[in-house]
Protein backbone atom coordinates (compact mmCIF):
# COMPACT_ATOMS: atom_id res chain seq x y z
CA UNK A 1 0.00 0.00 0.00
CA UNK A 2 1.51 3.76 -0.78
CA UNK A 3 1.45 6.19 1.19
CA UNK A 4 -1.21 9.18 1.58
CA UNK A 5 -0.12 12.78 1.52
CA UNK A 6 -0.23 13.77 5.36
CA UNK A 7 -1.32 17.25 5.07
CA UNK A 8 -3.12 19.13 2.18
CA UNK A 9 -2.09 22.50 0.61
CA UNK A 10 -4.78 24.62 2.35
CA UNK A 11 -3.50 23.02 5.74
CA UNK A 12 0.21 23.90 4.36
CA UNK A 13 -0.41 27.42 3.85
CA UNK A 14 -1.61 27.31 7.43
CA UNK A 15 0.83 26.19 9.38
CA UNK A 16 3.17 28.30 7.16
CA UNK A 17 0.95 31.38 7.52
CA UNK A 18 1.70 30.43 11.63
CA UNK A 19 4.45 29.45 11.84
CA UNK A 20 6.28 31.41 9.47
CA UNK A 21 8.97 30.43 7.52
CA UNK A 22 11.76 31.60 9.20
CA UNK A 23 12.92 31.84 12.77
CA UNK A 24 11.46 34.69 14.66
CA UNK A 25 14.25 36.76 16.64
CA UNK A 26 14.91 36.35 20.20
CA UNK A 27 13.20 39.08 22.20
CA UNK A 28 14.45 39.81 25.62
CA UNK A 29 15.03 36.16 27.45
CA UNK A 30 12.52 35.20 30.31
CA UNK A 31 14.64 34.79 33.44
CA UNK A 32 15.93 31.65 33.91
CA UNK A 33 15.21 30.58 30.15
CA UNK A 34 18.06 30.91 27.63
CA UNK A 35 15.36 29.83 24.71
CA UNK A 36 14.82 26.43 23.13
CA UNK A 37 17.29 27.57 20.03
CA UNK A 38 20.42 27.29 22.23
CA UNK A 39 19.39 24.15 23.67
CA UNK A 40 18.85 22.63 20.74
CA UNK A 41 21.79 23.44 18.64
CA UNK A 42 25.09 25.72 17.89
CA UNK A 43 25.33 28.81 15.97
CA UNK A 44 24.75 28.51 12.44
CA UNK A 45 22.63 25.78 12.67
CA UNK A 46 24.58 22.97 13.54
CA UNK A 47 23.78 20.27 15.85
CA UNK A 48 25.44 19.46 19.17
CA UNK A 49 26.86 16.18 17.75
CA UNK A 50 27.73 14.00 20.80
CA UNK A 51 31.29 12.78 20.75
CA UNK A 52 31.42 8.97 20.50
CA UNK A 53 28.56 6.84 21.58
CA UNK A 54 25.85 4.53 19.26
CA UNK A 55 22.93 5.96 17.63
CA UNK A 56 19.40 4.28 17.66
CA UNK A 57 18.94 3.53 14.30
CA UNK A 58 15.22 4.13 13.03
CA UNK A 59 13.08 2.62 10.45
CA UNK A 60 10.63 4.99 8.97
CA UNK A 61 7.13 3.27 8.31
CA UNK A 62 5.32 6.00 5.82
CA UNK A 63 6.84 8.18 3.49
CA UNK A 64 4.29 11.05 3.97
CA UNK A 65 4.92 14.85 4.68
CA UNK A 66 5.32 14.62 8.35
CA UNK A 67 8.29 11.92 8.07
CA UNK A 68 10.02 13.34 4.87
CA UNK A 69 9.19 17.14 5.84
CA UNK A 70 9.70 16.83 9.45
CA UNK A 71 10.55 13.84 11.37
CA UNK A 72 13.73 12.70 8.79
CA UNK A 73 15.15 16.44 8.66
CA UNK A 74 15.07 15.98 12.87
CA UNK A 75 16.89 13.19 12.86
CA UNK A 76 19.41 14.43 10.65
CA UNK A 77 20.52 17.24 12.71
CA UNK A 78 19.89 14.84 16.31
CA UNK A 79 22.72 13.64 18.83
CA UNK A 80 21.48 10.04 19.33
CA UNK A 81 19.55 9.23 16.45
CA UNK A 82 19.94 8.25 12.25
CA UNK A 83 17.99 6.68 9.89
CA UNK A 84 18.50 3.32 9.01
CA UNK A 85 15.84 2.03 7.08
CA UNK A 86 12.54 3.02 5.32
CA UNK A 87 9.27 0.90 4.64
CA UNK A 88 7.44 2.47 1.83
CA UNK A 89 4.76 1.26 -0.86
CA UNK A 90 6.70 3.53 -3.94
CA UNK A 91 10.42 1.81 -4.63
CA UNK A 92 11.38 4.32 -6.41
CA UNK A 93 10.26 7.54 -3.87
CA UNK A 94 11.85 5.14 -0.96
CA UNK A 95 15.43 4.64 -2.93
CA UNK A 96 15.17 8.16 -3.91
CA UNK A 97 14.85 9.16 0.07
CA UNK A 98 17.84 6.44 0.76
CA UNK A 99 19.79 8.02 -1.24
CA UNK A 100 19.38 11.05 0.72
CA UNK A 101 20.18 9.71 3.55
CA UNK A 102 22.57 6.97 3.41
CA UNK A 103 20.03 4.50 3.49
CA UNK A 104 21.27 0.99 1.90
CA UNK A 105 18.46 0.24 -0.77
CA UNK A 106 18.51 -3.40 0.82
CA UNK A 107 17.22 -1.61 4.02
CA UNK A 108 14.00 -0.53 1.58
CA UNK A 109 10.92 -2.63 2.89
CA UNK A 110 6.89 -2.43 2.00
CA UNK A 111 4.20 -3.01 3.79
CA UNK A 112 4.18 -6.78 2.94
CA UNK A 113 7.86 -7.84 4.31
CA UNK A 114 7.56 -5.17 6.63
CA UNK A 115 8.06 -8.01 9.11
CA UNK A 116 11.56 -8.89 7.45
CA UNK A 117 12.66 -5.64 9.62
CA UNK A 118 13.06 -7.80 12.61
CA UNK A 119 16.50 -9.32 10.77
CA UNK A 120 17.86 -5.74 10.34
CA UNK A 121 20.06 -5.30 13.18
CA UNK A 122 20.90 -1.56 12.04
CA UNK A 123 16.85 -1.16 13.31
CA UNK A 124 16.62 -0.37 16.91
CA UNK A 125 12.86 1.49 16.48
CA UNK A 126 10.29 2.49 14.09
CA UNK A 127 8.80 5.53 13.28
CA UNK A 128 5.62 4.69 12.80
CA UNK A 129 4.07 7.57 10.57
CA UNK A 130 0.64 6.60 8.54
CA UNK A 131 -2.92 7.22 8.40
CA UNK A 132 -4.81 6.49 11.91
CA UNK A 133 -6.40 3.41 11.28
CA UNK A 134 -2.84 1.71 10.37
CA UNK A 135 -1.05 2.79 13.94
CA UNK A 136 -2.08 -0.29 15.78
CA UNK A 137 -1.19 -2.73 12.81
CA UNK A 138 1.93 -1.59 12.17
CA UNK A 139 3.31 -0.61 15.86
CA UNK A 140 2.47 -4.18 16.74
CA UNK A 141 4.07 -5.94 13.87
CA UNK A 142 7.12 -3.76 14.68
CA UNK A 143 7.31 -4.99 18.11
CA UNK A 144 6.65 -8.65 17.17
CA UNK A 145 10.03 -7.96 14.86
CA UNK A 146 11.51 -7.30 18.17
CA UNK A 147 11.74 -3.17 17.61
CA UNK A 148 10.83 -0.31 19.82
CA UNK A 149 7.98 1.65 18.59
CA UNK A 150 7.75 5.49 18.15
CA UNK A 151 3.98 6.31 16.84
CA UNK A 152 2.48 9.45 15.31
CA UNK A 153 -0.57 10.79 17.34
CA UNK A 154 -3.23 9.73 17.67
CA UNK A 155 -2.28 6.72 18.73
CA UNK A 156 -5.01 4.62 17.35
CA UNK A 157 -8.98 5.43 16.21
CA UNK A 158 -9.99 3.23 19.58
CA UNK A 159 -8.84 2.86 22.72
CA UNK A 160 -8.88 -0.93 22.11
CA UNK A 161 -6.49 -0.80 20.10
CA UNK A 162 -4.66 1.71 21.89
CA UNK A 163 -4.43 -1.77 24.59
CA UNK A 164 -3.53 -3.98 21.65
CA UNK A 165 -0.60 -1.78 21.07
CA UNK A 166 0.87 -1.44 24.61
CA UNK A 167 0.15 -5.06 24.86
CA UNK A 168 2.04 -6.35 22.48
CA UNK A 169 4.67 -3.92 23.00
CA UNK A 170 4.69 -4.87 26.62
CA UNK A 171 4.51 -8.75 25.47
CA UNK A 172 7.71 -8.29 23.31
CA UNK A 173 9.37 -6.02 25.85
CA UNK A 174 9.97 -2.97 23.61
CA UNK A 175 9.41 0.50 24.37
CA UNK A 176 6.50 1.97 22.79
CA UNK A 177 6.04 6.42 22.87
CA UNK A 178 3.39 8.23 21.41
CA UNK A 179 4.73 11.11 19.58
CA UNK A 180 3.69 14.05 21.78
CA UNK A 181 6.18 16.86 20.71
CA UNK A 182 5.08 19.58 22.13
CA UNK A 183 5.46 18.00 25.70
CA UNK A 184 9.41 18.18 24.98
CA UNK A 185 9.30 21.70 23.13
CA UNK A 186 10.67 24.39 25.49
CA UNK A 187 7.94 27.01 25.39
CA UNK A 188 5.06 24.53 26.06
CA UNK A 189 7.90 23.59 28.77
CA UNK A 190 8.20 27.02 30.11
CA UNK A 191 4.25 27.24 30.10
CA UNK A 192 4.06 24.54 31.89
CA UNK A 193 6.33 25.85 34.82
CA UNK A 194 5.37 29.14 35.27
CA UNK A 195 1.40 27.75 35.71
CA UNK A 196 3.35 25.52 38.40
CA UNK A 197 5.69 28.14 39.74
CA UNK A 198 2.38 30.38 40.86
CA UNK A 199 2.52 32.68 38.11
CA UNK A 200 -1.26 32.63 37.32
CA UNK A 201 -2.27 32.17 40.90
CA UNK A 202 -4.58 29.28 41.74
CA UNK A 203 -6.09 28.87 37.73
CA UNK A 204 -9.28 29.16 36.86
CA UNK A 205 -10.47 28.87 33.43
CA UNK A 206 -8.71 27.24 30.08
CA UNK A 207 -9.37 28.27 26.79
CA UNK A 208 -7.73 26.44 23.85
CA UNK A 209 -8.23 26.18 20.04
CA UNK A 210 -6.92 24.46 16.92
CA UNK A 211 -8.30 24.20 13.12
CA UNK A 212 -8.14 24.87 9.65
CA UNK A 213 -10.28 24.90 6.09
CA UNK A 214 -9.02 21.53 5.10
CA UNK A 215 -9.20 20.32 1.24
CA UNK A 216 -11.49 18.55 -0.78
CA UNK A 217 -10.21 14.73 -0.87
CA UNK A 218 -7.86 14.28 2.16
CA UNK A 219 -7.83 10.86 3.75
CA UNK A 220 -8.28 12.56 7.07
CA UNK A 221 -11.95 13.10 5.56
CA UNK A 222 -12.59 8.84 5.89
CA UNK A 223 -13.73 7.92 9.02
CA UNK A 224 -12.66 4.68 9.18
CA UNK A 225 -9.12 5.76 7.96
CA UNK A 226 -8.93 8.65 10.35
CA UNK A 227 -11.24 7.36 13.12
CA UNK A 228 -13.30 11.53 13.32
CA UNK A 229 -12.72 14.61 12.10
CA UNK A 230 -10.31 17.40 13.50
CA UNK A 231 -11.18 16.60 17.18
CA UNK A 232 -8.65 13.64 16.27
CA UNK A 233 -6.53 15.28 14.02
CA UNK A 234 -6.00 18.76 15.58
CA UNK A 235 -8.31 19.41 18.06
CA UNK A 236 -6.33 16.93 20.01
CA UNK A 237 -3.49 19.48 20.65
CA UNK A 238 -5.69 21.43 22.99
CA UNK A 239 -6.60 18.38 25.01
CA UNK A 240 -3.08 17.56 25.39
CA UNK A 241 -2.69 21.15 26.39
CA UNK A 242 -5.43 21.51 28.83
CA UNK A 243 -3.79 18.09 30.70
CA UNK A 244 -0.53 19.53 30.92
CA UNK A 245 -0.57 22.76 31.55
CA UNK A 246 -3.50 21.48 34.49
CA UNK A 247 -1.59 18.37 35.40
CA UNK A 248 -5.09 16.98 36.01
CA UNK A 249 -7.08 14.13 33.60
CA UNK A 250 -10.89 15.75 33.19
CA UNK A 251 -13.30 14.63 35.40
CA UNK A 252 -16.60 15.18 33.12
CA UNK A 253 -16.52 16.33 29.50
CA UNK A 254 -19.69 17.90 27.71
CA UNK A 255 -19.67 19.08 23.67
CA UNK A 256 -21.23 19.54 20.48
CA UNK A 257 -20.68 19.38 16.99
CA UNK A 258 -21.77 20.62 13.80
CA UNK A 259 -21.46 20.69 9.75
CA UNK A 260 -22.29 23.71 8.24
CA UNK A 261 -20.38 23.54 4.90
CA UNK A 262 -22.42 20.91 2.62
CA UNK A 263 -20.18 20.32 -0.12
CA UNK A 264 -19.74 17.07 0.37
CA UNK A 265 -16.24 16.89 2.66
CA UNK A 266 -18.01 16.22 5.84
CA UNK A 267 -20.31 13.09 4.67
CA UNK A 268 -18.19 10.66 7.53
CA UNK A 269 -17.10 13.37 10.15
CA UNK A 270 -17.73 16.48 12.33
CA UNK A 271 -16.70 19.85 10.12
CA UNK A 272 -16.23 21.79 13.65
CA UNK A 273 -16.32 20.67 17.06
CA UNK A 274 -16.26 22.51 20.79
CA UNK A 275 -16.43 20.40 24.02
CA UNK A 276 -15.76 22.00 27.74
CA UNK A 277 -14.05 19.50 30.08
CA UNK A 278 -14.45 20.13 33.69
CA UNK A 279 -11.23 19.06 35.98
CA UNK A 280 -11.08 17.57 39.68
CA UNK A 281 -9.39 20.73 40.65
CA UNK A 282 -12.99 23.02 39.80
CA UNK A 283 -11.01 24.20 36.50
CA UNK A 284 -13.03 24.65 33.50
CA UNK A 285 -11.20 24.27 29.73
CA UNK A 286 -12.99 24.99 26.57
CA UNK A 287 -11.92 23.87 23.56
CA UNK A 288 -12.74 24.63 19.49
CA UNK A 289 -11.40 22.63 16.96
CA UNK A 290 -12.47 22.99 13.08
CA UNK A 291 -12.12 22.08 9.90
CA UNK A 292 -13.91 24.83 8.04
CA UNK A 293 -11.78 27.78 9.32
CA UNK A 294 -8.26 28.86 10.54
CA UNK A 295 -10.18 29.12 13.81
CA UNK A 296 -6.76 29.79 15.84
CA UNK A 297 -3.74 28.08 16.69
CA UNK A 298 -2.66 28.60 20.83
CA UNK A 299 -4.16 28.73 24.90
CA UNK A 300 -4.49 30.70 27.81
CA UNK A 301 -4.67 29.57 31.13
CA UNK A 302 -6.27 32.20 33.67
CA UNK A 303 -5.33 32.14 37.16
CA UNK A 304 -6.80 34.66 40.10
CA UNK A 305 -3.27 36.24 39.69
CA UNK A 306 -2.97 36.69 35.73
CA UNK A 307 -2.63 34.26 32.48
CA UNK A 308 -0.33 32.61 30.55
CA UNK A 309 -0.77 31.17 26.73
CA UNK A 310 0.88 30.25 23.57
CA UNK A 311 -0.19 31.73 20.02
CA UNK A 312 0.42 29.89 18.45
CA UNK A 313 1.00 26.94 20.38
CA UNK A 314 1.08 24.00 18.07
CA UNK A 315 2.81 24.34 14.92
CA UNK A 316 6.52 23.57 14.03
CA UNK A 317 8.13 26.63 14.61
CA UNK A 318 7.27 30.25 15.77
CA UNK A 319 5.90 29.79 18.66
CA UNK A 320 5.51 32.81 20.88
CA UNK A 321 5.07 32.73 24.98
CA UNK A 322 2.82 35.76 26.07
CA UNK A 323 1.33 36.18 30.12
CA UNK A 324 0.90 38.75 32.50
CA UNK A 325 0.82 38.59 36.55
CA UNK A 326 -0.09 40.79 39.11
CA UNK A 327 2.95 42.35 40.67
CA UNK A 328 5.00 40.05 38.29
CA UNK A 329 6.31 41.22 34.66
CA UNK A 330 4.95 41.03 31.50
CA UNK A 331 5.91 38.02 29.26
CA UNK A 332 6.10 38.46 25.42
CA UNK A 333 8.17 35.99 24.11
CA UNK A 334 8.95 34.98 20.56
CA UNK A 335 10.57 31.41 20.26
CA UNK A 336 13.67 31.77 17.98
CA UNK A 337 13.34 28.00 17.35
CA UNK A 338 13.00 26.46 13.60
CA UNK A 339 11.78 23.46 12.49
CA UNK A 340 12.74 20.47 12.49
CA UNK A 341 13.71 21.02 16.26
CA UNK A 342 10.50 20.29 17.67
CA UNK A 343 10.96 16.68 16.05
CA UNK A 344 14.72 16.29 16.41
CA UNK A 345 14.05 16.41 20.38
CA UNK A 346 11.61 13.83 19.73
CA UNK A 347 13.61 11.38 18.27
CA UNK A 348 16.16 12.19 20.52
CA UNK A 349 14.29 11.62 23.63
CA UNK A 350 13.33 8.17 22.69
CA UNK A 351 16.70 7.32 21.33
CA UNK A 352 17.99 7.86 25.05
CA UNK A 353 14.96 6.16 26.66
CA UNK A 354 16.29 3.52 24.43
CA UNK A 355 20.35 3.39 25.22
CA UNK A 356 19.93 4.19 28.83
CA UNK A 357 16.47 1.70 29.16
CA UNK A 358 14.51 4.70 30.67
CA UNK A 359 10.37 4.92 30.24
CA UNK A 360 9.06 7.51 27.02
CA UNK A 361 7.67 11.34 28.74
CA UNK A 362 4.37 10.40 26.70
CA UNK A 363 3.86 6.12 26.51
CA UNK A 364 1.67 4.67 24.94
CA UNK A 365 -0.87 4.95 28.18
CA UNK A 366 -0.59 8.08 27.51
CA UNK A 367 -2.37 7.96 24.10
CA UNK A 368 -4.60 5.34 25.52
CA UNK A 369 -5.82 8.27 28.15
CA UNK A 370 -6.48 10.56 25.20
CA UNK A 371 -8.56 7.58 22.86
CA UNK A 372 -10.56 7.62 25.77
CA UNK A 373 -11.44 11.47 26.36
CA UNK A 374 -11.55 11.33 22.31
CA UNK A 375 -14.43 8.80 22.46
CA UNK A 376 -16.41 10.45 25.51
CA UNK A 377 -16.58 13.86 23.70
CA UNK A 378 -17.90 12.06 20.12
CA UNK A 379 -20.53 10.05 22.95
CA UNK A 380 -21.00 14.00 24.45
CA UNK A 381 -21.84 15.27 21.05
CA UNK A 382 -24.07 11.71 20.13
CA UNK A 383 -26.06 12.02 23.20
CA UNK A 384 -26.38 15.39 24.10
CA UNK A 385 -25.30 15.15 27.53
CA UNK A 386 -22.14 15.36 29.97
CA UNK A 387 -20.20 12.41 29.95
CA UNK A 388 -17.78 11.69 33.10
CA UNK A 389 -14.55 10.84 31.95
CA UNK A 390 -12.60 7.32 32.76
CA UNK A 391 -8.73 7.59 32.10
CA UNK A 392 -6.95 5.08 33.82
CA UNK A 393 -7.64 1.50 34.62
Amino acid sequence: MGEVTLMGRSRRSFLQALGGVAALPVARALPGWAGPLDEAAAPGGRSLQREGGRKIGYGIVGLGRISMGQFMPGVRISQHSRITALVSGHRDKAEKAADQYGVPHSSIYNYENYGDIGHNPEVDAVYIALPNSMHAEYTIRGAQAGKHVLCEKPMATSSADCERMIGACRQAQRKLMIAYRCQLEPTNLKAIELVRNGYTGQLQVMEAAFGFNIGAGEWRLNKKMAGGGPLVDVGIYCLQACRYITGEEPAEVSAQWSVIDHDGRFNEVEENLSWMMRFPSGVLASCHTSYGANSGDGYRAFGSKGWVGLDPAFVYEGLHLRGGSQGGEAIDQPANDPAPHQFMREADHFAQCILENREPKTPGEEGLRDQRLIEAIYQSCREGRPVKTVTSG
